[in-house]
């Protein structure tokens, strides 16, 4: 998306933009399949975030699985309230992009979820991915609950062994609760099917997360 040298550290809350009050404006509905960005969601639905990366190719990865509800991108993991995206570009936020996630987990699992999430991108390249550089781009699962932060911690072993075995360094994906989700501008929410042809910067390793085949982390 932008190619400039951008910061390889996370500002200090001293050192971050100071942000305004009044949420970003956005789109009140998906653009693929009409349901509310914002909610209300259906009783029974769960959320996860997710950030691998430019946000446009990754929001795509989701909205794509059977079983998620509706998608939405926005800024995670960050200090700056209501960021623009110019300032998230800064450096100066503290901020992943980082897409929001609403499904049923009646159709599609958390542990599924974050094998894609896993296979989709390459998690030990820190705060970059491919040419994207940058905090904004770094590799990030903002968890809702125990369950599933334990499903993120076990599954970042699993892989981080099947990748070891493949030459690959040590996995860079930060875990945390999630903290406030703040939406991006309108013209990002679901920028690849509004525009087919743009920008994907994100692509995996080729190597498979051993999840839901009776393998965990040695």
């Amino acid at each position: 998306m932008i190619f400039s040298r951008k910061p390889d550290t996370l500002p200090t809350a001293a050192d971050a933009l100071p942000g305004r009050p009044e949420p970003i404006r956005t789109a009140e509905t998906h653009f693929v399949n009409g349901r509310p960005l914002k909610g209300p969601y259906p009783q029974g639905l769960e959320q996860a975030q997710f950030a691998m990366g430019c946000y446009w190719g990754v929001e795509r990865v989701f909205w794509n699985i059977p079983g998620v509800w509706v998608t939405a991108v926005g800024n995670a993991g960050g200090i700056t309230p209501n960021p623009t995206y110019e300032e998230v570009c800064s450096g100066r936020t503290g901020h992943a992009e980082a897409v929001l996630v609403v499904f049923d987990p009646e159709q599609v699992s958390y542990e599924e979820l974050l094998k894609a999430f896993w296979e989709g991108h390459d998690p030990t390249q820190g705060m970059r991915q491919g040419n994207d550089r940058g905090t904004q781009y770094r590799s990030a699962i903002y968890t809702y609950d125990d369950r599933q932060m334990e499903a993120a911690l076990r599954t970042k072993a699993a892989y981080e062994q099947a990748l070891k075995g493949r030459g690959y360094g040590p996995v860079t994906t930060e875990i945390k609760p999630v903290g406030e989700f703040f939406f991006a501008e309108n013209y990002h929410q679901q920028y690849l099917a509004k525009n087919p042809g743009g920008y994907c910067g994100i692509g995996g390793t080729g190597v498979s997360c051993p999840i839901g085949v009776g393998v965990e982390a040695a």
